[in-house]
């Protein structure tokens, strides 16, 4: 029996409103300046040690590029940011106040804390606009958020990310259309939606043309400032144009940070990069 593809993202909505129907944002206290704190942690999947005393702090407003080999542990310390995984050990602190391993998933997202995966996640059997609206928070369900009036101030918002995403064009297109790049920007504006303070990006321009690598670069480079963004990339042509601070990911900790020339000269993460086999575009750190 075929399934009604509209009935099925409509469900899928429905959840997606569930875990974000939530209370108000808990108050950010970042008044030393560090939006997120990692100190000591160690995660362990049977006798394979994923996270190995990672220490990491992130600055309100940055945007830090997290690079690494594969089985370096970067989507690990993406779980235990978002709540996915409870660390064996160690602290992460969300600003000064909010401990982020006493907080289960939907509590961290509500908290301010966005994650974008590698593969877009969106609504294809709705328009782009529609997309928009089931992201914006405070609707209690999908049905009153697709039929209810559009205030004033909601549809400034959602122009804005429209504008910002460069998809208003397309507002009115179903999601099905967008090409994978025009995705990846949607899913990123359903997350800007949200408001959060923090963002984590996974992986954003794999399977991109070169011009939608570019505007990607273009558009995180915009919401720097307004938002903290931790964006964990194996094309290093994307991360040279992103770039203020790399920290390089290796056996679960860190093996060195600094800005792009530094790391890129760094002899410890050369040695880790040679002989690294890879069929993407260039991921070498030379």
């Amino acid at each position: 029996m075929n399934k009604n593809p509209l009935k099925q993202n409509l469900k899928s909505a429905s959840s997606f409103l569930k875990d974000y129907e939530a209370p108000p944002q808990p108050d950010l206290d970042t008044t030393k300046g560090i939006i997120l704190y990692l100190e000591g942690i160690n995660v362990s999947f049977d006798s394979f040690k994923a996270i190995n005393e990672l220490n990491l702090y992130i600055k309100q407003g940055e945007l830090r590029c997290i690079i690494g080999p594969n089985g370096a542990g970067k989507t690990t310390m993406m779980d235990v940011i978002t709540g996915k995984t409870k660390p064996q050990s160690g602290t992460a602190w969300f600003g000064q106040k909010l401990n982020l391993l006493t907080m289960d998933e939907p509590q961290i997202a509500q908290a301010g804390i966005g994650r974008k995966f590698q593969k877009p996640t969106v609504f294809e059997a709705l328009t782009v606009n529609d997309n928009l609206m089931i992201a914006n928070a405070g609707k209690k369900t999908v049905w009153h958020t697709l039929r209810h009036q559009v205030n004033q101030i909601e549809q400034e918002q959602i122009e804005e990310i429209l504008l910002l995403i460069g998809l208003m064009e397309m507002r009115n297109e179903s999601a099905a259309i967008l090409s994978h790049g025009q995705k990846q920007w949607l899913e990123l504006g359903m997350l800007l939606m949200q408001k959060p303070q923090l963002l984590l990006v996974d992986e954003p321009v794999a399977g991109m043309t070169t011009q939608e690598m570019d505007k990607t670069a273009e558009l995180l480079n915009s919401l720097a400032g307004k938002h903290t963004l931790v964006v964990v990339e194996h094309d290093m042509d994307f991360v040279r144009q992103i770039a203020k601070t790399v920290s390089v990911l290796h056996q679960g900790s860190i093996l060195a940070e600094g800005n792009m020339e530094q790391v890129q000269n760094n002899p410890k993460v050369i040695e880790v990069y040679l002989g690294q086999s890879t069929t993407g575009r260039n991921v070498n750190v030379a």
